[in-house]
């Protein structure tokens, strides 16, 4: 058993250090605290497999330096921000349970989640508690199923991501898509967002159902589908890795283009897992052509804790904390309060101003939008992204 860790006002918590805290009486429910102790907010985010856990390390680089950057010019009114760390692994039920462990140790918020089947049970669990999360990075549209006062969202929503994609596939020419697809509620909203879009347009979505078909087995449905476009709506580092390979190394389709809509491509691991078969492979990215000030300081820094290019999750994360810092800010740690305030919200993130707003389809308080790109890897340099679509 691990001791509780406090470092630079981040606290992870081993379970040990949890049942010290639940024997101690939690605090009310966002009560406003008068003897100088930090202000709390609890990040949750996949840090161990099957969780992805790249993203999770990015994820959380851009949550630790914005609460750096926040204590640095004098916390929340005064008193120092905190985060209370919680793995999440990629298992909802994990998440759910980590949401009532934070709101009974008294956070005034909730940051963070990658995977979105995920964030929607968080989501439901802090609407359900009255607890205020901001999603820093799921994107299903339906992150709650009713709608809520006490969720909002940074990433785009899967439907207006996932439509630039599809516009980008028909501009590039491509009609005839397969999809590689293993089951969960986030590739299936992907691929009928594709459909949906393609198909009025003359496009057609051909789908390869991978609980069925080995990487192989992939290559002789493109053929006999004649598709020239082949995402990938799986898992990473597999099935991906493996798909990719044995499509790349496939004489009879050296002209399919690979895809992968939910950013496999973003992170060093893929191309250390894939070297030169992983570049050509166009992702979603939700970055700027060009960064201003805040974003570009905000990247040096993310280069520096990271020891590799920060990707757009690094930047989400960081965004999320200057949110929720500014609402604290302005309105103390009352959930409550904290809630009613995300129509007001106005703050200038690494990424633009940040507004939420409520969107036609969307339960929860967005922003609409982050900057949107369609980006791969330079095959000359794979290290170097080129932007190939912006939406």
């Amino acid at each position: 058993m691990g001791n509780t860790l406090r470092s630079g006002h981040i606290a992870t918590e081993s379970s040990h250090g949890r049942r010290q805290h639940m024997n101690t009486p939690p605090s009310p429910p966002g009560a406003e605290r008068t003897d100088g102790s930090s202000v709390q907010i609890g990040a949750l985010v996949p840090l161990t497999r099957p969780g992805w856990v790249e993203a999770g390390r990015h994820l959380l680089a851009g949550l630790e330096l914005a609460v750096r950057d926040v204590n640095d010019s004098g916390g929340i009114v005064g008193r120092p921000l905190e985060l209370v760390v919680r793995d999440t692994a990629a298992d909802p039920q994990r998440a759910a349970a980590a949401v009532d462990e934070l709101a009974r140790l008294g956070v005034a918020a909730l940051a963070g989640e990658y995977h979105s089947v995920v964030a929607r049970a968080a989501a439901a669990r802090a609407d359900a508690l009255g607890l205020p999360f901001l999603c820093s990075s799921a994107v299903l549209d339906t992150l709650t199923e009713q709608p809520t006062e006490w969720v909002a969202r940074l990433a785009p929503a899967q439907s207006h991501g996932w439509r630039i994609y599809a516009d980008f596939l028909l501009s590039a020419g491509h009609s005839r898509v397969a999809v590689a697809a293993e089951p969960s509620v986030y590739w299936a909203s992907g691929t009928r967002i594709l459909r949906d879009y393609l198909a009025p347009r003359g496009g057609t979505v051909i789908e390869l159902d991978m609980r069925a078909l080995t990487p192989s087995a992939v290559c002789d449905a493109l053929l006999d589908n004649r598709a020239t476009a082949l995402l990938l709506l799986v898992g990473h580092p597999e099935p991906a890795v493996s798909i990719v390979t044995s499509v790349r190394h496939d004489r009879r389709l050296a002209e399919i283009m690979i895809g992968a809509p939910a950013g496999q491509p973003e992170f060093t691991e893929w191309a250390r897992l894939l070297g030169d078969d992983g570049a050509a492979i166009p992702f979603l990215r939700y970055l700027p052509e060009r960064l201003g000030p805040l974003g570009a300081r905000v990247e040096t820094a993310l280069r520096e804790r990271l020891a590799v290019a920060p990707s757009f999750v690094a930047f989400e994360g960081y965004d999320t904390v200057a949110v929720l810092a500014e609402v604290l800010r302005s309105h103390g740690a009352d959930r409550a309060r904290t809630a009613e305030s995300w129509p007001r919200v106005a703050v200038e993130g690494t990424r633009g101003q940040i507004r939420f707003s409520r969107t036609p389809g969307i339960s929860v308080w967005q922003w609409a939008w982050t900057p949107i790109q369609v980006v791969d890897r330079d095959p000359a340099e794979p290290d170097r992204f080129r932007i190939l679509h912006v939406g």
